[in-house]
């Protein structure tokens, strides 16, 4: 089974923290704030390409007047709003022995501090994400390269995202996919899957 993580198994506090980051000389509409940001930074962080101070400097764009961006409020805000989300643990947990479970998310470095934080290499078999691949879903490249870091043909494989396309770019290249919305939901799929029974166990 593949995980998304970000609001699949963890909590993202990235709007939190993007709330705590920018600063505006004087009081702007969301939209106008979004008027100014490189949209290329953040893609360009899940995958590698740049790094975390990089992705600082190009939040907004060059010439931007009256907007700043502060890793340093982001980054303490992102720390903290991290969480398992409700039940996801324990159906992760349930799984031991019953299916290899693996995070195949689009997510930068900081992956790396959530695998520390949260022991993500004690609940799964193994951590991949856009940072490792160096490229992001819903690219039929990460299912590729995916499937075979993990050594499974793709349709042995779950692939759970709370990301629509990224489900259908999953399907597309022969896993099966389930559309995350609570652990209620994911239960019920892995007891119509065969791989809890009933009691969700």
């Amino acid at each position: 089974m593949c995980f998304d993580l970000m609001d699949t198994v963890l909590y993202d506090p990235y709007r939190e923290a993007l709330a705590a980051a920018i600063w505006t000389a004087a009081p702007a509409a969301p939209a106008e704030v979004a008027r100014h940001r490189d949209r290329a930074c953040w893609p360009a962080f899940e995958t590698g390409e740049i790094d975390e101070a990089e992705f600082a400097r190009r939040f907004f764009r060059e010439g931007a007047e009256g907007v700043s961006f502060d890793i340093d409020a982001f980054n303490r805000v992102r720390r903290a709003g991290y969480r398992f989300l409700p039940g996801v643990r324990e159906v992760v947990e349930a799984l031991r022995g019953r299916a290899l479970r693996f995070v195949a998310s689009n997510y930068p470095v900081w992956v790396e501090e959530l695998r520390e934080t949260f022991a993500l290499d004690a609940l799964f078999e193994g951590v991949y994400s856009s940072h490792h691949l160096r490229v992001r879903k819903p690219a039929r490249e990460f299912f590729d390269l995916l499937v075979s870091r993990i050594g499974v043909d793709a349709g042995e494989c779950l692939f759970v995202d709370d990301r629509a396309e990224n489900c259908d770019a999953a399907a597309a290249v022969g896993m099966r996919a389930h559309l995350f919305d609570g652990a209620a939901g994911l239960r019920a799929r892995l007891v119509g899957e065969g791989l809890l029974d009933e009691e969700g166990r």
